[in-house]
């Protein structure tokens, strides 16, 4: 099926001719009717031939494209380095408690880099010793302001590096604040040096590099083999000399994996969903496909809070040590954008310059807890705040998250170990990954999310890698999964301006610009050249621009499938080119054939719980279960424990304590068995049902072998802290209402935000104002308009009108009405054309 806006014409029928010249024998009456040639096949006969594959294509599912190969690997080993950063007495990589494991030793050298210029009267880059980047003469908020563009050279290992660098200027968002402590009293200053950049190697296909230029050289570059690990070896210089000394490591990259290759060719019985996995792939898209969450580019809103330790670690200077988190931050976003198709976008740095602001401990748990409840006092925005702490944990690991904790002011957290930049980079990506809702993977996990090609291993691994850039296939569906249910609906907010002065070619619409599609893959043709609009677009990116004529899809046109029934499809608004804000249905509706309620985007059932944790085959126990164990207080059932007392259930409770399952397997998917399976069974109206329950912990100290909050109770009633509480206990702001008492006058539902999404004819703050669509679909090229005329690419286009532009309705008897009228439109498209085949043969 050719997509309309498509700049290719459709063929006309045999016999028939394009608009101003004579028609043929299917055009009817109107036209003469030339002579048929004797070897021809009946055009109208042809009609149904091609009917044939395009009925086939309507009917079959778009394909995703197929998986870019991964990145390459970002490994270093566990040698101390020699820059003033090395944590004398305690870094990271010597840690005994750490993950970090190591099997190469690293190459080290001293070198002398030096950033290329042009001198006046030459046409080629000299050499240059001093590598500061900062524009002259030109200072934002006084803060010095560095070149969009840098390069340099660095020799070692008998090779000589030019590095090509573009400012990252997504690392800071337009309302980046840096905040220290003055008597006791927070002091915030606005932006802040950037001096963070991404690049690649000159001539080194698919090489990458992301540096910091605000004190010498910081950072890393790769090529296909090796990976380069360089800082100052002394933290101050004198300018004046002739050169700055740099250490420069160097450590295999480890090969490609197969992992991103075997996605589009591994048996989809094994891996069903790795071919919906698009949005792995930088690629110009087909035209007006419906994206989805996957496809689509995220931007993680990250916090950083460093300690008293590490600020005096920085020699109490707040400036380094903020320059200090950009830059780990700035390796973090390297990574996401790559991998994940999610951008880790800087918010804020907060320094606690004069002493910490809560319990800095050796038990990760506990500070964990702690930081959450210090995290609900920040006013800034952010989808996730994390802690970095000179600290050595008592802990396996080097840092702890809440597990699928973004979004969530109390549970968007995570406390991470200070240490090497490249290494606080390693343990950041891996809690940030925590709170995306990507699991730590055991060892025995290795050949299944194939992380055994390279001695470099995959960011997730429990045994422990040293500075892998790649997360495993296993971490990808994880993500994948997480988006799936309604997780991280807060990641589609795109900032709209950066901090930094306007550049052409970051991906950002800026003051002064027109447009700006960023790397020339992410393009849509003709429409943006040199961040203007060519003559006639209206758009350049987005799924709501058509990337052929270059305009608005019109209003009503679907750019973002809800996820779930507890999510709100997505709909262009016809005079933009970005989809609206990714928005779920308020807390409370009912979901899952009125089985769940919806809670934070997704559809909580007890069923839905069990499987999570105990894989499909599981399922929620009978109530009888529930109202038998719950209220006995034992470790069979419970509401709780209060010290060692198991505490009972309410009768009006039972629903909200511990979670009973069937079919329980050996081990859950997610967190760790806490003790046994407690298997408890019943002979109960002639039959014997199972009642298993456990203790699944999680490493942020959470059990999930209790039901879960939002979960349903009873009528109008959910789960909240282990009581079952009426709906409209829960305070929420509500959405308009009409005179009959209608919830958005009964044309729309209710969103997170309290505002009413109102089904396709209608419109208004409270959905009153009916409001016709007209013409869904751009116009396209119609052809001539003779009786047998209609394409054999019309009925897919037909019937893909009727389903991508359906209301955000989620109720299964719309769905079974859609699909019997479309069934019904079907028979008689068959009817008519075998009738219009009998009319068209009696011209021959």
């Amino acid at each position: 099926m050719k997509p309309p806006g498509s700049s290719s014409r459709r063929l006309p029928l045999a016999g028939c001719s394009l608009a101003g010249a004579s028609r043929g024998p299917c055009c009817g009456p109107i036209g003469p009717v030339p002579v048929r040639a004797p070897a021809r096949a009946p055009p109208c006969l042809l009609l149904l031939v091609l009917l044939l594959p395009a009925l086939a294509s309507s009917s079959r599912p778009r394909a995703w494209g197929a998986p870019a190969p991964s990145a390459p690997h970002w490994n270093e080993t566990a040698e101390k380095k020699l820059g003033v950063l090395a944590d004398e007495d305690n870094t990271l990589q010597q840690n005994s408690s750490s993950n970090i494991s190591y099997s190469h030793v690293m190459q080290k050298e001293i070198t002398l880099p030096s950033r290329l210029i042009y001198y006046i009267n030459q046409d080629s880059e000299s050499p240059y010793h001093v590598l500061d980047t900062k524009a002259r003469h030109q200072q934002k908020h006084n803060k010095a302001v560095h070149l969009a563009q840098a390069s340099f050279q660095i020799e070692a290992f008998g090779s000589k590096f030019i590095l090509d660098l573009t400012l990252n200027n997504g690392l800071l968002s337009s309302d980046y604040v840096e905040i220290h402590y003055e008597n006791g009293k927070p002091q915030y200053s606005k932006g802040g040096e950037h001096c963070y950049y991404h690049g690649s190697i000159r001539g080194v296909k698919d090489s990458k590099v992301a540096l910091s230029t605000c004190n010498g050289l910081h950072g890393m570059f790769e090529d296909s083999t090796f990976v380069y690990m360089i800082e100052p070896l002394e933290l101050t210089h004198d300018e004046k000399s002739t050169g700055r000394p740099h250490i420069i490591q160097k450590t295999l990259a480890g090969q490609y994996s197969k992992q991103m290759k075997n996605l589009s060719t591994e048996s989809n019985d094994q891996w069903p969903l790795l071919s919906e996995l698009q949005w792995l792939k930088r690629r110009k898209r087909a035209v007006n496909p419906s994206r989805g969450v996957f496809e689509e580019m995220k931007y993680l809103e990250l916090m950083i809070v460093n300690d008293h330790k590490t600020y005096k670690k920085h020699r109490s200077s707040h400036a380094h040590t903020n320059n200090f988190a950009k830059s780990v931050v700035n390796l973090v976003d390297s990574i996401y954008k790559e991998q994940l198709n999610t951008r880790v976008v800087l918010v804020a740095v907060e320094t606690w310059t004069e002493k910490d602001h809560i319990d800095i401990t050796t038990n990760p748990v506990q500070m964990l807890h702690e930081f959450s409840k210090y995290r609900q006092r920040i006013k800034q925005h952010a989808d996730a705040v994390h802690l970095i702490s000179r600290v050595t944990f008592h802990y396996k690991r080097s840092s702890l998250s809440y597990f699928g904790g973004v979004c969530s002011r109390t549970r968007g957290v995570g406390v991470n170990e200070y240490g090497l930049p490249m290494a606080v980079a390693q343990v950041l990506s891996q809690s940030l990954a925590q709170n995306l809702g990507i699991q730590w993977e055991p060892s025995s996990r290795k050949p299944k999310c194939d992380c055994t090609e390279s001695w470099g291993g995959c960011i997730m691994e429990e045994t422990g890698v040293s500075h892998s850039r790649k997360f495993s296939k296993c971490s990808i569906l994880e993500y994948r999964d997480f988006l799936q249910r309604g997780g991280g609906a807060c990641l589609f907010n795109r900032p709209t301006k950066l901090f930094e002065p306007t550049e052409c070619g970051n991906g950002y619409v800026e003051a002064g610009e027109e447009c700006d599609c960023g790397f020339h893959v992410e393009c849509y043709g003709l429409c943006c050249k040199k961040c203007s609009l060519s003559n006639g677009a209206h758009c350049s990116d987005g799924p709501c621009c058509n990337n052929t004529s270059c305009l608005f899809q019109p209003r009503g046109y679907e750019c973002r499938d809800a996820v779930n029934g507890c999510d709100i499809t997505e709909y262009c608004t016809g005079d933009s080119g970005q989809c609206p804000p990714n928005l779920h249905k308020q807390d409370g509706y009912a979901c899952n054939q009125n089985q769940g309620r919806c809670y934070n985007g997704e559809c909580k059932t007890r069923d839905n719980q069990c499987q999570y944790i105990w894989g499909t085959k599981a399922a929620g126990s009978d109530k009888f279960c529930y109202e038998k164990l719950n209220t006995e207080g034992t470790e069979k059932g419970n509401c709780g424990k209060d010290g060692d007392r198991w505490i009972q259930c309410s009768k009006h409770d039972v629903f909200c304590g511990f979670l009973l399952c069937t079919n329980l397997t050996r081990a859950p998917r997610i967190g760790q068995l806490q003790g046994e399976i407690i298997p408890t069974s019943f002979y109960h109206q002639g039959r014997v049902i199972d009642c298993s329950g456990a203790h699944v912990v999680l490493d942020d100290d959470t059990d999930v072998g209790y039901v879960e909050d939002g979960t349903p109770c009873g009528p109008s009633m959910m789960c909240l802290d282990r009581k079952c509480l009426q709906i409209q206990a829960l305070n929420m702001s509500s959405c308009p209402l009409d005179s009959k008492g209608k919830v958005c006058s009964g044309h729309g539902v209710c969103s997170n935000e309290a505002t009413c999404i109102c089904n396709f004819t209608w419109a208004g703050t409270d959905c009153s104002i009916r409001d016709p669509v007209r013409n869904p679909h751009p116009p396209t090229d119609e052809g001539p308009k003779g009786l047998c005329d209609f394409s054999f690419y019309s009925f897919p286009n037909f019937i893909h009108s009727h389903s991508s532009n359906a209301p955000a309705q989620h109720s299964h008897g719309f769905e079974r009405r859609h699909i019997r009228t479309s069934l019904f439109v079907i028979k008689m498209y068959v009817i008519f054309t075998a009738e219009l085949s009998i009319l068209c043969i009696s011209y021959l």
